[in-house]
């Protein structure tokens, strides 16, 4: 891939896109908040060249590598609004073939947002003549607070921050017990096939979608192996898609935050089972929470700066399989793979490439325990069919994709 091209496409798509070639600031009227100062000092584009083939790299793609960090150009910067909103690096591969890394900061984007802003860049590739099919929605002031602020809902999801000595037992703060160890990434894949096979555990019949018995799975199988007390409360705390939860829905083409997050809670005794019934149940309930009302009530919320998210006895799932990043295309063909660069506590859904409908799960997990967070995975119930293996690899936080 001609990388001239690249960067002539980036230029161009960041006219539209243009908060991205700005910078971070703090607020002049709240110093609680951001803003951003459009000046236009652009993306941060960096080239490299690794002496390895497309090949090579798939295979240790399949395995933890800390040595991944370096396909993304680290910029020398003071402070977080130092570095800038938009970081790229294109690593050019032996006998051919690309990596292309970025790193788009989250204060300005969600996931859908930047699934948005990439594939209109790869649209600037190979169809630099034509519009571009979404045009971006740059206010954000549709999901400003109310006056009065009005926090009526009751959230579980978030807590009053009061920062407390280290606590060791672990039924009180999963979170900093995992802040504590040495972690390692796993990854299970799931085949259409398998997916089906666990949705036929939701006894009595109940209709779920892909989602909810994943989550209910990996919930189940992380408290397990944590070796949680019976009697523990744990939550489930995943991010839904608001845009046309809002009466009025955002704009089409708006691609900042438009996510909350849903908490599913109960005692690690109801997910300890076979059954996933009662899990996808509370999935399926905190799903059903996001209203219109509900999302004004947390915007209002999250104004109040001591309101934290409640990580203490959670597990964060992060839901890119849908997201269509495996579908980009800058005009040499679709990403041979597609995955996060480094690895975190916090889980994600990844799609397979040339598995439709597969899904790719990824979590940290403490290095003594991972194995047996593996094992529950896959033969907790026994959703293995046919001897197919699962694989173990790295990954996690920045946007990292393969192609040629």
């Amino acid at each position: 891939m001609n990388i001239e091209t690249l960067k002539c496409s980036l230029s161009r798509v960041l006219v539209e896109y243009y908060p991205l070639a700005g910078r971070l600031r703090a607020s002049t009227e709240n110093d609680q908040k951001l803003q951003v100062d459009c000046n236009g000092e652009g993306a941060v584009f960096a080239e490299a060249f690794m002496d390895l083939t497309v090949q090579e790299i798939l295979q240790v793609s399949k395995k933890p590598n800390k040595s991944w960090r370096k396909l993304l150009y680290k910029v020398d910067a003071p402070g977080f609004l130092d570095i800038p909103p938009l970081v790229i690096q294109v690593t050019n591969l032996r006998r051919g073939g690309m990596i292309l890394c970025t790193a788009i900061n989250h204060c300005l984007c969600d996931g859908i947002g930047t699934s948005q802003f990439l594939h209109a860049w790869a649209h600037m590739s190979t169809k630099s003549t034509t519009d571009l099919p979404i045009r971006p929605f740059h206010c954000r002031h549709v999901l400003k607070p109310r006056n009065p602020l009005q926090a009526t809902f009751s959230c579980p999801g978030f807590t009053k921050f009061a920062p407390d000595k280290f606590n060791s037992r672990i039924d009180t703060n999963i979170y900093q017990y995992l802040q504590s160890q040495p972690l390692v990434p796993a990854s299970i894949t799931f085949t259409h096939s398998q997916i089906l096979h666990l949705k036929r555990q939701c006894l009595p019949s109940l209709k779920c979608t892909t989602f909810e018995v994943l989550a209910s799975h990996t919930w189940r199988c992380w408290a397990k192996s944590l070796d949680l007390s019976l009697s523990s409360n744990v939550k489930l705390l995943f991010s839904c898609n608001v845009r046309k939860k809002l009466i009025p829905q955002l704009p089409r083409g708006y691609y900042g935050n438009g996510f909350v997050l849903a908490c599913a809670e109960t005692m690690v005794k109801e997910l300890d089972t076979t059954n996933l019934y009662s899990g996808v149940k509370l999935v399926q309930c905190a799903k059903s929470t996001i209203t219109h009302d509900y999302v004004k009530s947390i915007i209002d919320l999250l104004e109040d700066k001591t309101v934290k998210t409640n990580l203490s006895t959670s597990l964060v799932i992060s839901q890119w399989s849908k997201l269509g990043l495996e579908e980009l295309d800058f005009g040499e063909g679709k990403p041979l793979h597609m995955g996060p660069l480094t690895s975190d506590i916090y889980c994600l859904f990844l799609p397979i490439i040339g598995e439709f409908d597969g899904v790719r799960v990824l979590v940290s997990m403490p290095e003594n325990i991972v194995d047996k967070f593996e094992y529950y995975m896959t033969q907790f119930p026994l959703i293995m069919e046919n001897g197919d293996a699962n694989s173990v690899e790295c990954g996690v936080d920045n946007l990292e994709m393969v192609s040629i």
